[in-house]
């Protein structure tokens, strides 16, 4: 159960060129599906909380707990802080057991955002814990305005300044279903990622909102009961393509949710004389495993990283 911070996992994956996934979970058994997949992958993984799943899955309690149903993981994985709103949620995060965590502090001007940032370094760093932060909006592409994409110089001078160890960057992805505009051809700003790397090779960027939703799982989902018409993801090619050049750690939401929803949708459907939790559970968990499997051999290329037993 070799539980981390991402130091020493990013420099790999930069080095190497592949990009280490973070997939938004909201229960134990969501952690558990994962690392199986992770492991029989040799792959290194990131699991990834909200502060709302975070709050129910019961603070001060999941370092132990995902402990506890890892003991038999040889993979290197991390703990994370997605969107980290405050210093208290951080340090909160730290004292229980994180080995990583985000400060979202992007929406303050960048005097404030290196403030903030700067205070959960410092806190973190002394407990052996890596921050990610974030200069720019993740929603540029809907937005359509420059304005919302990161500043490649500001990115760098906060980084200087903040010390922290990753950096989410706006390059043209987005949260939710719709990454683009319907009319819109996706594409992303692999410029700002290149001019970044110029100045601070070897350093690890983020992207956020980086679902890759095909047809056939919009079909899937629909078909038991969903009422999604219309979603528009990341191209997968556009996600390695990112990775190759300093794009260390991508985040999942959006789809491997849809995933698992789509497999508990159907058991529910073909088993309405059935009311063992389970029946119903495992499809939906084979759904995510079937979502981390491809992305890690597919996209990310993060399969067979972990050539030994992780010390």
């Amino acid at each position: 159960m070799p539980l981390v911070n991402l130091n020493e996992l990013y420099l790999d994956a930069y080095k190497n060129k592949y990009a280490i996934g973070a997939y938004n979970v909201d229960t134990l058994h969501m952690c558990r599906a994962i690392l199986e997949v992770c492991e029989k992958n040799r792959s290194p993984v990131i699991l990834m909380f909200s502060e709302g799943s975070r709050e129910f899955m019961h603070p001060c309690n999941i370092k132990e707990l995902i402990l506890n149903i890892s003991k038999d993981i040889t993979i290197p994985f991390a703990i994370h802080l997605d969107h980290g709103r405050s210093i208290e949620s951080c340090k909160s995060c730290i004292d229980e057991g994180f080995t990583s965590v985000m400060i979202d502090a992007s929406k303050y001007s960048f005097e404030e955002n290196v403030r903030i940032t700067k205070e959960v370094v410092e806190y973190a760093h002394k407990h052996n814990v890596t921050v990610e932060a974030e200069v720019g909006c993740v929603e540029a592409s809907l937005k359509g305005e420059d304005d919302f994409y990161t500043d490649p110089d500001l990115a760098v001078k906060f980084i200087k300044e903040t010390n922290c160890d990753s950096l989410a960057v706006s390059i043209g992805t987005g949260h939710g279903l719709m990454k683009f505009k319907n009319d819109e051809t996706p594409s992303l700003r692999f410029d700002i990622l290149e001019k970044i790397n110029e100045k601070l090779p070897n350093f690890p960027l983020v992207l956020h909102g980086s679902s890759s939703i095909s047809p056939q799982l919009l079909n899937d989902f629909n078909k038991y009961g969903g009422t999604i018409k219309e979603a528009k993801g990341i191209d997968e090619a556009l996600l390695t393509k990112a990775a190759s050049i300093n794009v260390c750690k991508i985040n999942i939401g959006t789809d491997f949710r849809m995933s698992y929803i789509t497999g508990l949708r159907e058991a529910l459907a073909l088993n309405s004389n059935k009311f063992t939790p389970r029946t119903f559970l495992q499809p939906a968990l084979d759904r995510i495993k079937q979502c981390v499997d491809y992305k890690q051999k597919h996209i990310f290329m993060s399969a067979n990283r972990i050539k030994e037993e992780y010390k």
